[in-house]
C-alpha cells in the first residue's frame, strides 16, 4: 500500500488490506451477514473479516450504511519536523481509512471544526485517493462558535470550504451542526436557565434560519450536492421538539439525526442532554434513521469500573468491555450508523469484529447493562465525552486529559480517599504517576483560573473550572499526605 496521494486500484488493495492485520485472540466462526440483515455470530477472531460488516438500509436513498460509522474527530497527531507544533499524521490516517474501507466500513463522519479544523482536509486526503462511489462523507454546518459564519455569505463559504476540503462536488449526508449548541452568550448558569425560553431559540434562529442557510441548504438538496440533510443533537428537549415539529408540519424533512445514545445515557443522560430512550423513541415514531455519537460516552464506557467490568466478562469472556457498548448502540434498529473516533489500530480492528456481523443485544443483555448503568452513576466521574468543544484552553490546560485521567483511575480504583485503606499507597502513587504522564505539569488543573471561556462550549453542560478546580484540589491532597 502506497502512503502517498496517487490513486488506488480498490481490488489491489482490498487483497492486500484482507491478507494483512491478523489479531491473535479466539478462533469463534462467524455466521455471514448479507447487506441490510442483521444475523447473529461469533464475535472474537483471530482474523478480522473483510466481507462480514453489518449494513443498515436508508429508506430516503437506498443507502446501504456500515453499520460502524468511521468519526473523524480524534485523528493521529505527530510533531511537526521543524518543532512548531503539531500536525495530523497523513500517513496514519491514509492507513486507517484504507484498512477501514476494505473491510467494509463506508461511512467516514467529520467537521470543519474537528481536530482544529484540520479533520475534512486531512480526510479528505485520504478519501480521494479512492473510488467516489466506495464510500459516503458526512460533514456539518459547524457555525455555532463563531458568529461571522451565521451571516449568510460567510456561511454558504463554510458550506462550499468544506466539499473542497473533502475533494467531493457532494455530500452524502449533511448536518446542521449541534442544535442546541451555541448560546455562548450566556455568563452564568443561571442565565442559561433564565433565557433559555428566548435565547435558545434566538441562536437557533440566527444559526439556521434568519441568514436563509436553511433554505438554501434544501435546496442544495434538490438539486443533488447534499444527498441527506439532518442535524445532530446537543440541548434542551424544547429545541429538539422544536426541530421534530418542522419535520411534522411538512415545512422541512429531515432525512436523517444524529444523537448521542448509549446504556448511561438511555436513562442517565447529564449536562445538557436528554436521555436516550426519549430522543430515540422519537425518531423512531417518525421513522426518521439515526446515526449515533459517544456509544463510549467519551471512552468511559471502554474501561468500567473493575467490579463491573467482572460481571460482563464473566457473561462473554471473549469479548471485550467496549464491545458491549457498541452492541448495545447498534441493536436498535432504526440506527443507521454508529460513530467511533478510532485513532488506533487495534481500536478500528476490535469495532469491526463487533459489527462484523452484529450480534444483537438478547433481553438479558440489555437487563444487565441497565442494571451496570444503574450502578455507575453512583461513581463521582466527569461526565466528559473528550470531544474537545472546550479547546484550546487559552491558559494551555489540555482540559480532555485531565478529566480522562481522573475517570480512568476511578474505574480502576486508584482514586483513594482514605489513608486507612489497604490499597491507599498504591492507588496514591499510580493516580500521581499517571497524572505526571498523561498531562504536562504546565498543562495540568492547577493553572484554571476560572475564566469560563471552556463552559459555554461544552455539550455536557459541565462546570468544567469547578471540576478543574476539584481535581487539583485532590491532587494536591495526595501529593501533602506521606507516601
Amino acid at each position: 500500500m502506497t502512503k502517498d496521494n496517487n490513486k488506488i486500484d480498490r481490488r489491489g488493495f482490498l487483497k492486500l488490506m484482507g491478507e494483512s492485520f491478523a489479531a491473535a485472540t479466539a478462533t469463534t466462526t462467524l455466521i455471514g451477514c448479507k447487506k441490510g440483515s442483521l444475523k447473529r455470530g461469533g464475535t472474537a477472531l483471530t482474523e478480522v473479516p473483510t466481507d462480514k460488516m453489518t449494513y443498515r438500509t436508508n429508506h430516503n436513498t437506498g443507502d446501504e450504511v456500515s453499520l460502524l460509522g468511521y468519526g473523524m474527530m480524534r485523528l493521529p497527531l505527530r510533531q511537526k519536523a521543524d518543532g512548531t507544533g503539531e500536525e495530523v499524521d497523513q500517513e496514519m490516517v491514509n492507513e486507517l481509512v484504507d484498512y477501514a474501507l476494505a473491510h467494509g466500513v463506508n461511512y467516514f463522519d467529520t467537521s470543519a471544526t474537528y481536530v482544529r479544523g484540520w479533520s475534512e482536509t486531512a480526510t479528505g486526503k485520504a478519501l480521494s485517493r479512492h473510488p467516489r462511489n466506495s464510500y459516503m462523507v458526512a460533514t456539518k454546518f459547524s457555525n455555532h462558535n463563531f458568529t461571522e459564519w451565521r451571516k449568510r455569505e460567510e456561511a454558504i463559504a463554510l458550506y462550499n470550504r468544506s466539499k473542497a476540503n473533502l475533494q467531493v462536488d457532494y455530500l452524502d449526508y449533511y448536518l446542521l451542526h449541534a442544535c442546541g449548541v451555541g448560546t455562548n452568550t450566556y455568563t452564568t448558569e443561571s442565565d442559561l436557565d433564565e433565557q433559555f425560553d428566548t435565547m435558545d431559540k434566538l441562536v437557533l434562529k440566527e444559526r439556521f434560519f434568519d441568514n436563509g442557510m436553511l433554505d438554501y441548504l434544501v435546496e442544495e438538496r434538490k438539486g443533488g450536492r447534499i444527498r441527506n440533510l439532518g442535524w445532530s443533537f446537543h440541548g434542551k428537549v424544547e429545541i429538539f421538539d422544536f426541530m421534530l415539529g418542522l419535520h411534522d408540519s411538512g415545512k422541512y424533512h429531515w432525512d436523517f439525526v444524529q444523537i448521542q445514545l448509549n446504556y448511561v445515557d438511555w436513562k442517565y443522560a447529564s449536562g445538557w442532554n436528554v436521555n436516550a430512550e426519549y430522543l430515540y423513541g422519537e425518531l423512531a415514531k417518525r421513522n426518521i434513521p439515526v446515526v449515533i455519537m459517544e456509544p463510549l460516552l467519551g471512552g468511559r464506557l471502554a474501561s468500567n469500573v473493575d467490579y463491573l467490568s467482572a460481571r460482563l466478562k464473566q457473561h462473554r469472556p471473549q469479548n471485550s468491555i467496549a464491545s458491549w457498548a457498541f452492541r448495545y448502540a447498534g441493536s436498535y434498529p432504526k440506527v443507521l450508523s454508529v460513530l467511533s473516533g478510532m485513532t488506533y489500530m487495534e481500536h478500528l480492528q476490535e469495532n469491526i469484529r463487533t459489527y462484523s456481523p452484529l450480534d444483537e443485544l438478547t433481553e438479558d443483555e440489555f437487563e444487565l447493562l441497565a442494571d451496570t448503568a444503574t450502578r455507575m452513576i453512583e461513581y463521582p466521574s466527569v461526565p466528559c465525552t473528550a470531544c474537545e468543544y472546550c479547546m484550546p484552553c487559552p491558559y494551555g490546560i489540555n482540559i480532555p486529559a485531565i478529566f480522562t485521567h481522573y475517570n480512568k483511575c476511578i474505574n480502576e480504583a486508584n482514586v483513594p480517599y482514605d489513608t486507612q485503606d489497604s490499597n491507599y499507597r498504591k492507588a496514591r502513587k499510580a493516580f500521581l504517576v499517571g497524572y505526571d504522564r498523561s498531562v504536562p505539569k504546565l498543562r495540568q488543573a492547577n493553572y484554571c483560573i476560572g475564566c469560563n471561556q471552556c463552559v459555554h462550549h461544552c455539550p455536557q453542560a459541565i462546570k468544567i473550572p469547578q471540576e478543574l478546580h476539584r481535581i487539583d484540589r485532590y491532587t494536591e491532597t495526595l501529593k501533602q499526605e506521606k507516601s
